[in-house]
């Protein structure tokens, strides 16, 4: 469904750029292996909800952002904008664009949005997240320039405002496109969850206890006579019985002869899967650089270790922190000079998490003690 309407030239509006319009033919083949791809990522986080829960821990732990201009007069307008500014059809405020922007890169490995410019004022109405399989890079006259294509069934129509276009491909290939955080995967998810499947076909056979009722009539040739209908009678009895205790009523059950009652299955044990499972969540878990214990994976590892995953995972914080940088810079230039105003803004990034502040804190501690111990010594 498309989200902003193209407007004729007599209504003065907006028009998104990098969304599929409704005339547009677009079927499974029309975006080739982009759109199989994505389809591919979006069915993976569905099926494993390790992955899912993940990415969106990651998407938290990014942290929070203040975007600064160098015109102090003119920050209270442009965190205005930043706390207001209308995303998609439902979202509100630049940082909801950075989460969706976010995912679609972890996601994807490609992340496209739009600044909406609306025509009569000239100012920005609005932040727009795009499908990365409805846009396609190419290379311009010079081997910076991007040109960007809006795809049209088999055919592609040229962006005219590429300026207005956010665009970040994580790792690149030669051909520009983003490879995703999640290739590699699908291959040892397949496995995952052909496990689950196994062990949910092994409690329906083994989970689900029933019984086996054996009625073995004597040699007496009178109880013989009678065995068919002394088994069709206890059959009746059981059944009653186990019916009852669906409804809470208990009912023994009583019979005359030899009869005999077993589990079927009872004898057999369920496969131990906890190594198999745990090689392949420790593999899915080394892609994502997300410690176990953020998942409540309880295995075992010692304080020196979790505090060494926890470094690792700064770091890959750190990293999606670059990409998106630029992103909020773009934004936030766009709407100082639309609004005549020519300074720039830089982004300050909250710290990850409180260890670092108390880690800070205590290395501004020892430094002002070491400044007062030098001072000292000096006198």
């Amino acid at each position: 469904m498309k989200l902003f309407r193209k407007k004729s030239e007599k209504d003065s509006g907006f028009a998104v750029q990098s969304a599929v319009r409704e005339n547009f033919s677009q079927s499974f083949l029309d975006s080739g292996i982009d759109f199989c791809e994505k389809e591919l990522y979006d069915k993976l986080r569905f099926t494993v909800p390790v992955i899912d829960a993940s990415i969106i821990k990651i998407i938290r732990l990014t942290g929070g952002f203040k975007v600064i201009s160098s015109d102090e007069k003119f920050q209270n307008r442009l965190d205005d904008f930043m706390n207001n500014v209308p995303v998609g059809l439902t979202g509100k405020s630049v940082y909801t664009f950075i989460d969706n922007y976010l995912d679609s890169i972890i996601t994807y490995g490609n992340a496209v949005g739009e600044i909406i410019i609306n025509k009569d004022n000239r100012q920005i109405d609005g932040l727009y997240n795009g499908n990365v399989c409805d846009i396609e890079i190419q290379c311009g006259n010079s081997p910076v320039e991007r040109k960007y294509f809006l795809k049209n069934g088999n055919d592609k129509i040229l962006i005219r405002h590429p300026e207005r276009i956010l665009f970040t491909a994580m790792n690149p290939a030669p051909n520009g496109m983003g490879r995703s955080i999640l290739r590699g995967l699908p291959s040892l998810s397949n496995i995952l969850l052909r496990i689950y499947e196994c062990i949910g076909q092994n409690y329906d056979r083994i989970g689900n206890v029933r019984y086996a009722v054996t009625y073995k009539p004597s040699a007496d040739s009178g109880e013989r006579a009678y065995s068919k209908e002394r088994a069709m009678q206890i059959a009746k009895e059981w059944a009653d019985g186990m019916n009852s205790a669906k409804f809470g009523q208990v009912k023994d059950f009583v019979a005359v002869g030899d009869v005999d009652i077993k589990v079927i299955g009872a004898e057999n044990q369920l496969f131990n899967t906890e190594i198999p499972v745990r090689q392949l969540l420790e593999q899915l878990i080394s892609k994502l650089s997300i410690p176990p214990f953020l998942l409540g994976l309880n295995w075992s590892s010692t304080e020196r270790m979790s505090s060494q995953q926890s470094d690792i995972l700064t770091s890959e914080l750190e990293y999606y922190r670059r990409l998106l940088t630029p992103v909020i810079c773009d934004i936030g230039n766009a709407f100082m000079r639309l609004s005549g105003n020519n300074a720039v803004c830089h982004v300050e990034w909250d710290n990850i998490n409180l260890q670092d502040e108390k880690e800070l804190a205590e290395a501004r501690l020892k430094n002002a003690q070491a400044l007062e111990i030098e001072s000292r010594l000096n006198v």
